[in-house]
């Protein structure tokens, strides 16, 4: 077999010279094999659909290419392919270039395709790898994927965990169940990782573009009862192989020519965030956030209270709310995220933003904010424009035109969120929302209307409820809004942000809040509120953004460990007693903990606040019988470049005693409790209460 070779400090390519697919990928500093099969070889997929047969596939690795082309350094071949053959529409004058180019330490597929065809080019599945072996002398293989300010992780050896329903696939596959978190630019890149090294694949240009990530085990499990990988390499006379793709869905339309974008590999050695820092590197190279509002960027705490929902609890009127100012000015807590209070309640009447004329005039709501924030308490409105609510006369009449829609010209629908009583729990009343196309231009001008009414009443910010995902729907087929067939619906995320930016009062900092926010959305946003009640929790979005504020909700009545989650990964507290519907002194042992947490990291705000995150790297933590501890997080001080560790013990029983190393194997000096100011000697170890954690710095005793 005559090969194509294409080599760089990181990775060994070998490519078919006949038909140009892609037979070997090697590690070239750990020898990882990660395909070398040559006959599992793969380049590419499409997907042409024609009248009486959708799925109607090209199989790239059926095609000839027309020419190849290998730059004199070999870092750079081009495939170019005249014309494809579908396995049910014969020959179609679909013409592709694949260009696979080689940076540094990366390989770069970079594909345009001009369809000449009468049919659409619906899906395109580059790069293709047809054989991904797990890394060598690993215990597991499994992906890493963003999702809601942390990482879906799925096992993809020794077991196979099926995402999708059996009856619908013909083998085991891998797409996210969260279609929002299937791909770009909510999940721009992903790895398939062991313990010790793995695979980077990301976009690597900002686009908003669909691009999903997916993997599919062949021929299928040799134990279905345990979803197990077969552990011969051929069973049942079929070869064993996983699958990998970068699916690209750019529904390119007869007579269109399309660059798809472009997705680069790499190699990495170490745990996550090793494969994480290669996406921050390209990201930060063309990303900045914005300038933070002064008050946000101190050490300080919420509470987010809810007074309406869509079964009518009507729970404070305007007037009272000052009220919960008092409180939070009581305890030192510096802004209020208020809920419910537009017409209807809480996820009713979007995407109107009036105030609820039951529980008061707007005038008494502006006033109310007025007297709490003299108190030296921020007010952020919550706002909610992804959606309209499909029971309002308003969408029945109107908005439904703007909706996004389906290929069959149909409205999306999600199925709302429940509240409060039984019919509604059992969802018989729940109110349906549809989502809405930010791609109209008139569609954000309604937005823009209803956000001049939040400046208007003179809060502080908005924090978008849902800003992050457009669900159930990923492209527009609704060509009169103004853009093309199949357009992508988060592509204007952003510019709706900065539009409503140019309506806030210039001699005033206005806070743009969301929630979970996704990395690119920090483009425009300040600030992100998530829920991340997990002791397993991966604080991704920390990781991938150290200085940005992050916000987590702590409802417990005495919430110790998410008190030390804060602390660890640096979030600020959202107190949220009865699940956002009581008062900060409804839940005394949370507040007073919290206060104690917020104290401590104050005064050592140069490592805790203001340092930089870098989770687990750095340093490690052992046990007295020499096993890893987690959690902790190490920062560094940007004065002083030293280290300082935050220990957690989340064990509700038992108490630890740990061993804190930097990665010089130097011991960290002192340490102390959140709870108890003492410090002590940690040279001969650190010992941590249940539900406690340690704050360990390198300065003496």
């Amino acid at each position: 077999m005559s090969t194509i070779t294409l080599e760089n400090e990181n990775l060994r390519l070998e490519f078919d010279s006949t038909y140009a697919t892609l037979i070997r990928l090697t590690a070239v500093k750990t020898g990882w094999e990660i395909l070398n099969r040559p006959s599992l070889g793969l380049s590419y997929r499409l997907m042409v659909p024609m009248p009486g047969r959708r799925n109607n596939p090209v199989y790239g690795e059926k095609q000839i290419p027309a020419a190849i082309e290998v730059s004199p350094d070999k870092r750079t071949a081009t495939f170019t392919w005249d014309g494809v053959t579908s396995e049910y529409g014969g020959k179609h004058d679909i013409n592709i270039v694949l260009k696979v180019s080689l940076t540094q330490r990366q390989a770069v597929f970079a594909m345009s395709i001009s369809n000449n065809s009468q049919y659409t080019v619906e899906n395109v599945y580059c790069p293709y790898l047809g054989d991904v072996q797990h890394p060598p002398e690993e215990k597991w293989f499994k992906t890493f994927l963003y999702s809601y300010a942390t990482a879906q992780e799925w096992s993809l050896w020794p077991t196979f965990q099926n995402l999708r329903g059996y009856f619908g696939v013909d083998y085991p596959t891998q797409f996210s169940p969260g279609t929002q978190y299937g791909g770009s630019p909510m999940s721009p890149f992903i790895l398939l990782r062991g313990e010790k090294q793995g695979l980077y694949a990301g976009i690597c240009e900002a686009s908003a573009e669909l691009v999903a990530w997916h993997t599919e085990l062949r021929p299928g499990y040799g134990s279905s009862i345990d979803s197990r990988v077969p552990e011969e390499s051929v069973i049942g006379g079929k070869e064993v192989s996983i699958r990998f793709a970068a699916v690209h869905l750019p529904f390119i339309l007869p007579g269109e020519t399309r660059k798809l974008t472009p997705v680069a590999l790499e190699a990495f050695t170490g745990g996550w965030q090793k494969g994480v820092d290669i996406y921050k590197a390209w990201r930060s190279s063309w990303m900045k956030t914005p300038e933070l509002p002064e008050w946000v960027k101190q050490p300080h705490s919420w509470q987010q209270i809810h007074i309406n929902s869509p079964e009518d609890e009507l729970r404070m009127s305007f007037r009272d709310l000052v009220k919960i100012g008092e409180d939070c000015a009581r305890h030192g807590v510096k802004a209020i995220q208020l809920v419910g209070w537009n017409d209807g309640g809480q996820d009713q009447g979007n995407p109107s933003h009036d105030p609820d004329p039951r529980l008061g005039t707007f005038e008494d709501l502006k006033e109310a904010i007025a007297k709490i924030q003299a108190m030296g308490v921020k007010v952020i409105l919550f706002a909610k424009f992804t959606w309209a609510d499909r029971a309002t006369e308003w969408f029945r009449n109107d908005l439904k035109r703007l909706a996004v829609k389906d290929p069959y010209g149909d409205y999306y629908h999600y199925g709302g969120y429940h509240y409060q009583t039984a019919t509604q729990l059992l969802d018989i009343n729940t109110k349906r929302l549809i989502p809405m196309c930010f791609l109209s231009e008139e569609y954000l001008e309604i937005c823009n209307r209803e956000f001049k009414k939040m400046v208007d009443l003179g809060a502080d910010g908005i924090l978008f409820d849902e800003c992050l995902h457009h669900s159930p729907a990923l492209l527009c087929f609704d060509k009169s809004h103004g853009h093309r067939y199949a357009a992508p619906v988060y592509a204007n995320d952003r510019k709706l942000i900065e539009n409503f930016s140019l309506l806030t009062p210039e001699n005033k900092e206005f806070l743009f809040a969301g929630e979970a926010c996704y990395d690119w959305e920090f483009e425009a946003y300040h600030l992100s509120y998530h829920r991340s009640e997990s002791k397993k929790h991966i604080p991704l979005t920390r990781y991938m953004l150290p200085d940005v504020p992050l916000m987590t909700a702590v409802t417990g009545f005495n919430d110790r460990n998410m008190i030390n989650q804060c602390l660890t990964y640096k979030y600020i507290i959202s107190y949220e007693p009865y699940n956002f519907k009581g008062r900060l002194e409804d839940f005394p042992d949370t507040l007073e903990y919290g206060k104690k947490m917020d104290a401590l990291r104050m005064e050592l705000r140069e490592y805790f606040w203001d340092g930089e995150f870098r989770h687990e790297c750095g340093a490690e933590v052992t046990l007295q019988d020499g096993n890893p501890h987690t959690p902790y997080s190490v920062f560094i001080s940007r004065k002083t470049g030293k280290a300082g560790l935050v220990i957690c013990n989340y064990d509700e029983r038992n108490t630890i005693r740990v061993q804190a190393r930097l990665e010089n194997g130097a011991l960290l000096r002192k340490y102390r409790l959140v709870d108890h100011p003492e410090w002590k000697d940690a040279s001969s170890g650190i010992t941590i209460p249940p539900c406690s954690a340690a704050v360990v710095i390198d300065e003496g005793v």
